[in-house]
Formats: C-alpha cells, structure tokens, sequence
C-alpha cells in the first residue's frame, strides 16, 4: 500500500485483506493513522507480471451480477498490483507498485494540545524517511505549543465520520456543528479544540472553537436518531473517487472510524472445477463466434458440420447443444443473459455440487482432484459419500462494497452496493487459495425423514419468526413495497447441514494441525426436488497451511481398527455437542419475539466458529436439530445415535 502523492509504502496487508476485510473504499488502521483504500481508476499494474487470474465460471457470474454483457463485459479477474523485491531494495521500483491510499479521515488532532484541524489547513507535518519502517509513517504538529524537546507532537486522525444508506462517506463537520450549523463570527477558519474526557454511558467527547470562545459542543448531540437531526444532509461523496460528490438527500449517521459497519465487501467465490463437456462448448462458442453467429437454426449447424471442413470442429458435439449454447451466448451479448438465469445471485454452487457429488469422480487435474473415501460402519448410515479433495483452488473476486449493513446474499437489491471505480473497468480485484478439503453428503432418506419429523415443530417455527423480524428490522429506509419479509428462508435442511458442519470443523480443528481460522466451509442445500445435503470443508488461507495434507488423511482407513478415521471425529462432535459450558442457557435458547438473533443452542462455546470460516456469520445453527441434548426430553435430532 501507498500514500496517495507520497509513492512510498505505508504498510502491507494480504490479497485477502483486500478482499475481505480492507479492500475499496475500507478504512485501513495502520499505526499512527488510518487510510482509505482508493478506487480501481487509481490502481496501476505498469510493470507487474501477469497480475491475471483465470477462472472463467466466476469471470461469468461477477458479469451476471453486475449485469455487464457484450462489449462492457469484466474480462479479467486481477490480483492486487504487487511485484518481489521490496525487502531487499525499498528505495527500488519494486516499492512503488502496490495499492494507492488517502489519509482519511482528513481531520486531525494534536495528541499534547487537542488542536484539532483539516490536514489542508497547514497545521500539519508529514514524515515516512525510512524506507524499510513504512510503520513509523505519522503526521505531526508543525508548530504545537505545547512540544518539547525531541519530535514534534504526533497528530491522529480525529475518530468521527458520516455515512449514509447510499454508500457515501464523509467527514464529520466538526466546524459547523460546534457552532450549531452557523459560521463562525470571529473568522471563517476558526481553530478548534477536541477533548476526549471518557465516561461510561457513551462517547464524551467535547468540542470547542478557539477564536469566539462560545461555540462548544459534545458529540453525544449528533448520537442515536435524535441526534441526526443536528447533522446535515448527506453530501454525497465518495473520498475513494478523489472527491466526487452525487446528489443525495439521505440524512447521514455518525460513524466511529473503526466501526465494523464502515465497509462491507461484496464478493463471489467459486472453485475451479475440471474442464466439462458444457464449460468446453461455451468456451468454443465464445472463441468461433464470428463463425457461428449467422447460423439460424440445428439444421444448419448438422450439415455445416458434415459438409464444411471449416466447421469440422462441430462434429464433438450434438447439433442441439450447440444451438442451446449458441443462444445462450446471444442473449448475453444483447444484454437479456438474466431472462434464462434464477432470481436472485448467480448460481455458483449447483456446478460444484455436480462435480463433488457425481457417481464418477472427475479426472485429476493442476487445480483439483477428488478420491472416493471408504464408508463403512457407522459412517454410512449418516453419509452416503465422503470424498477426499486432495487439491482444490478457489478463486475470489470483489464486485463492490456496502456501508452501515452488510449484503444480503439472497436479496442482493436490499442495500445499496457501491462500484468499485468511476469509469467501466474490464477488469475486478480477486485473490485465489489453493488447499485440500473433505465433502461430506449426508443421506438423502435420512434427511428427508427428519425434514418431515421438525416441520410442525414449534423450534422450527420460532426460526423462521426469528427470520421474518431479522428481515423486517433491517434499515427500513431501504424496504420497498412488496418486500418479502421471508425472501432468502434457507429452511431446515440447510440449519441441520450448516449446524453439522460447524460441530465437525471445532472438532476437526483439534485432529488435524489446522487452526480452525484456516478452514472454511461450503453448504450445498437444496429441498427435496434438488436433493443437495453436501458439506465441504476445506482450507482456505493464502499460505502453506493450505497445502499439508492433515485435512484429507482424516477421512483414511486407521490401520488399527479398519475403520474410517472420520467415524471417530463425528462421534467425538456429536458427543461434545450433546453438551455446552454454557447450559443450561445455551441448550434452552430459542430466538422470541421482539428477539432477531437466528441461532438457537448455539454459542461461541459449543457452535461460533471465525467470521472467515462460516459462510452465514454464524446464523442458522442449533445443536438441538443435530443430537440429544443433555437435560432436554424432547429430540429433533437428525443423528439421535451414532455408533
């Protein structure tokens, strides 16, 4: 990362940083001041190497999502700008590519006196002299009077911002909310003073103009909703884009920078799957498209194929397909490729669910290969498949980013994404993982009985009311008529599925030399018409812990027993699960009205795993839909025994 106009680093995060945590238009904490992540017009990837990342079924679905076709369409998915040679030469070129950063927020404070001032204002001093210790890069009172000997005063950035619904993020006006949205009397650029005086109830933090002294105000004013009548309209603006401002009439909220609502990333993941018969006609499709577009019918692809040593290539494949793809294919170009896709996000799981769960594994490749498992005992009246991934990429692209509340997955309309850039880019930021993983698919039979024992059950019942107000309380500024307060109900499939992957990763986690950060999770859920029930666990960190094979050799055959090393770690989590440190409040907690929270028994205790692992922030879980719990007489176990 770079300061914007300085060209020299001010810190390092990883390509995954970017995606999830930090990436456009985020607010970065570094050691002495806090920076925004600037928008794609911005990054440059002059002299970085092959910076492409090549996952053609996620490149499809980030166009779909962003309903980009034709000629406007993303054609690459890009890694972050970064070359080798940094820690050997700071000063080379090497240390100037990387991703532009702004200081923001653009206020300041002195740490010894408490003047606080924009960082226009002249008051302020920037210094980064050593090369190899971007960390010790501050700002400083120029001219303090309160500095001794030694270095100037550090100055921090002032902890205040707006943000509205809209995606826009500004500063706080600290000027013309000291003197009640008034200037100033005395002068038009009034010196400031921030005192920050603690307490235990809310912020306390007190401003006071220097000039008129009579102007002073406590921040607790612009607090909560009464206090945003005391804040002004929202501006409109993106400092990402370098001060582009937008018309809104959106009435702000006051933000902490650091709060875990400033930014919320909106991506896609896939993983890279063997090449099949339909992804190696789509590619065909798109390559020999000036060939093929005239055709008009199946007729005439058939006797072009047999007649014309042009189109020979066309005899692989039925003539049917071809027309089906081709179609498909047109329709995107004339920008209609949404009116054959499913409401909703693009569907990158169904493909995936194929693969992993074909009768016949799929032929090993650089990016993925899958190996049957022995499934016997126990094990096979739980799962019908278990399938060792010994290789697995999964690649991840950044579509946009959202402020205050986070996307929804299943309503991608009901917060407003941000874009990435000003101006139509080809190209998005992605990162790629590669690592080992374990698919598990429970029995359909077994699920489908116990789908049929909790339907009626009033369990179930207070999480889909526990869903239903989850949906009607989110920000009701952005709910439209005919919105479905149970748009996005995953069911009860996807609880038992998402509860049971949850007990085996915290049990995995102490078998197999992975923390259980590095691990991550994939829910294939579908009713009973799709019949999905697979869960694959997988790691997923950008390092070597993806690679060391302590994932897949949990599913081996233990020599000394004959059985499925597996058996043992599912009757491990199905016993742990049984009971919690926790109860009895953990095992009696069920979601009641006005209560949104969608979990049930479940806590950091028994169930929570890392916001890097769950794919739902830990929603959708309860121990009671997966074994006995101690002290409860009732069962909705879908595994009441196990060996």
């Amino acid at each position: 990362m770079s300061g914007g106009g300085y060209f020299r680093r001010v810190g390092a995060v990883r390509p995954s940083h970017l995606m999830f945590t930090g990436g456009v238009g985020a607010l970065v904490d570094l050691p002495n001041f806090s920076v925004m992540v600037k928008g794609l017009d911005h990054w440059s990837y002059a002299g970085v190497p092959d910076p492409v990342i090549e996952e053609p079924r996620l490149r499809g679905a980030v166009n779909r999502a962003l309903r980009r076709y034709g000629p406007d369409q993303i054609g690459e998915l890009r890694a972050a700008p970064w070359i080798p040679g940094t820690d050997t030469d700071p000063k080379g070129y090497a240390a100037r590519i990387g991703v532009p950063v702004t200081p923001f927020p653009q206020w300041l404070r002195c740490t010894a006196c408490n003047e606080l001032a924009s960082l226009g204002s002249g008051k302020w001093g920037f210094e980064n002299n050593n090369a190899r210790r971007p960390d010790e890069a501050r700002f400083y009172h120029e001219n303090c009077y309160r500095k001794k000997k030694g270095r100037k005063p550090l100055a921090v950035a002032a902890r205040f911002a707006l943000a509205c619904i809209k995606g826009h993020l500004d500063e706080f006006p600290y000027t013309e909310f000291v003197h009640e949205g008034r200037a100033c009397p005395d002068t038009t650029y009034p010196t400031l003073r921030m005192r920050d005086q603690g307490g235990n109830l809310a912020a306390n933090v007190s401003l006071e103009c220097l000039v008129c002294k009579k102007a002073k105000r406590n921040i607790r004013a612009a607090m909560g909703d009464k206090g945003r009548e005391n804040l002004p309209f929202c501006r409109g603006r993106h400092p990402q884009y370098d001060g582009v401002y937008e018309t809104c009439d959106e009435r702000p909220y006051l933000l902490v920078v650091g709060a875990s609502n400033q930014w919320f990333p909106v991506t896609l993941s896939a993983l890279a799957l063997p090449d099949t018969g339909t992804d190696s006609l789509r590619k065909l499709v798109e390559d020999r498209w000036p060939d093929l577009e005239d055709f008009e019918d199946e007729t005439e692809i058939a006797m072009f194929a047999k007649k014309s040593k042009h189109h020979r290539y066309l005899r692989d494949y039925e003539p049917g397909q071809v027309w089906q793809a081709m179609s498909a294919y047109r329709a995107a170009l004339s920008g209609d490729g949404d009116a054959e896709q499913p409401p909703g996000p693009p569907d990158l799981l169904t493909p995936e669910w194929q693969v992993l769960s074909a009768a016949k594994t799929a032929d090993p490749t650089e990016d993925f290969a899958l190996v049957d498992a022995s499934l016997s005992g126990p094990l096979s009246t739980v799962f019908s498949q278990v399938r060792q991934v010994e290789r697995l990429r999964e690649v991840r692209a950044l579509i946009g980013f959202t402020r205050l509340d986070a996307p929804d997955p299943e309503d991608p309309g009901a917060v407003t994404r941000v874009d990435l850039g000003r101006r139509e880019r080809g190209w998005v930021p992605a990162s790629e993982v590669r690592g080992e993983g374990l698919f598990l698919r429970v029995d359909d039979h077994l699920i489908e009985q116990w789908e049929q024992k909790v339907a009626a059950s009033d369990e179930l019942a207070a999480h889909a009311a526990a869903f239903g107000r989850f949906r009607d309380h989110r920000k009701s500024d952005r709910i439209q008529e005919g919105f479905d307060r149970m748009q996005g109900w995953p069911g009860s499939r996807y609880i038992a599925l998402h509860t049971l992957s949850h007990l085996l990763i915290r049990t995995i986690a102490m078998e197999c030399g992975y923390n259980s950060a590095s691990l991550a999770e994939r829910i294939y859920s579908g009713d009973a018409d799709e019949r999905r029930t697979g869960i694959l666990i997988y790691t997923a960190v950008p390092d070597s812990e993806g690679t060391l094979g302590g994932l897949v050799s949990l599913a081996d055959q233990d020599p000394s027993t004959g059985e499925n090393r597996l058996a043992r770690i599912v009757r491990t989590a199905l016993y742990k699960a049984g009971r919690c440190s926790s109860d009895p409040l953990c095992g009696e907690r069920l979601p009641k009205a006005p209560e949104d929270f969608l979990h049930g028994a479940a806590c950091h205790s028994c169930l929570f795993v890392s916001e890097t692992t769950c794919e739902r922030g830990n929603r959708f879980l309860d121990r009671r839909f997966i074994t006995h719990l101690a002290g409860d007489p009732r069962t909705l176990a879908l595994i009441p025994d196990f060996g």
